[in-house]
């Protein structure tokens, strides 16, 4: 009998989470209509599209950088009109330099890098964390079977269910979206809206319709970007230019003596982020001089009417309209002016 009552007890818990779960799923696909498929976009996702950088290296472009080249560079538009690969590996408010110096030191990488360059992050080489992609390294080169084997599973449930979404629908994250009576110096994280922050498998960040149109939501973003932490403008120093170029340069000789490629990438901004890079970061003094010093090519989106019209919708990213626009322009120039050749000729 009271083995009768377990069986019970446990079917009753086990249709209950079973029916939590459906709820779930169905309030949050009601409640945000327009949301495709999420991934989080942690270090195992990242370590997958790491070891995509050996494939066919004629035939794959890797890039990396912060998120700007993820909004931008839209991946089918990309593959669709090269026929060639690309990896996505810029990170989310990271710098580059992790990155860069991952792939100059790795043996086998031979192939083409397009790096996204944006000043803040580039020409200040220790300024902002760039934990987060030592640690996304680390996890790539120490990775396990188990866990290769758990990224397959999780990749098969990511892929059915929205709730599964950590970044956005897990207990720290809706915790962090409670309205809380912010604490005399403490900086609180920010919260951006759901809507901003998809990603999809491939890594490739991107806007939902609904923040396209909902200028509130972009408002948000904007409130993001001009509040946040407390912080100091940067000041160039020419000590630490002359040193960040001599570690571009490095990197740069390091990928060509193996027959690899290498592009800086300026991708569009407008309104005050536009302005005060210009400001800060001065062309002549950083962009300039960084492709003199490597003798590495550039695009600067500024250089080129059919990716210098964009304006952000909060500034600092493109949406996915723009984005596929951007992305054929960018392969026109890599094809035309660069040199570049991809599997399909484009006309």
């Amino acid at each position: 009998m009271q083995q009768s009552n377990l069986v019970k007890a446990g079917i009753l818990a086990a249709s209950l989470t079973v029916v939590a779960i459906i709820s779930w799923e169905i309030y949050l696909r009601q409640t945000y209509k327009d949301l495709k498929i999420s991934y989080d976009d942690n270090s195992a996702l990242w370590a997958d599209k790491r070891a995509m950088v050996y494939d066919r290296s004629d035939h794959t472009t890797v890039f990396i950088g912060p998120s700007r080249i993820k909004y931008a560079l839209d991946i089918a538009t990309w593959e669709a009109v090269t026929g060639d690969h690309a990896v996505q590996l810029a990170l989310v408010g990271q710098p580059d330099w992790d990155s860069f110096d991952d792939l100059a030191n790795d043996k086998k990488f031979k192939g083409k890098l397009i790096v996204d360059v944006v000043e803040g992050l580039f020409f200040i080489r220790d300024r902002g964390d760039g934990s987060k992609v030592r640690t996304n390294i680390a996890y790539y080169h120490n990775i396990t079977p188990t866990q290769k084997v758990s990224f397959q599973i999780n990749h098969v449930l990511e892929s059915g269910f929205i709730f599964l979404n950590q970044d956005n629908f897990s207990i720290n994250a809706m915790l962090s979206k409670c309205d809380l009576p912010q604490r005399e110096g403490v900086w609180p994280m920010p919260v951006f809206p759901v809507e901003f922050t998809p990603v999809s498998f491939d890594r490739q960040s991107y806007m939902t319709p609904n923040f396209v149109k909902d200028t509130n939501l972009q408002n948000r973003v904007k409130r993001i970007w001009g509040g946040g932490a407390p912080r100091t403008t940067p000041t160039l120093i020419e000590d630490s230019l002359q040193a960040i170029f001599k570690y571009a340069k490095a990197d740069v000789d390091k990928i060509r003596s193996r027959g690899g490629e290498v592009i800086f990438l300026r991708v569009p901004t407008s309104g005050p982020f536009e302005e005060a890079d210009k400001k800060i970061f001065p062309r002549e003094v950083c962009w300039n001089r960084l492709l003199a010093v490597t003798g590495c090519p550039g695009i600067y989106y500024k250089d080129y009417p059919a990716i210098a019209h964009f304006i952000c919708p909060e500034w600092g990213h493109l949406t996915p309209e723009q984005a596929a626009i951007f992305t054929r322009n960018l392969i026109i120039i890599l094809q035309k002016e660069k040199g570049w050749k991809f599997t399909k000729k484009i006309t």
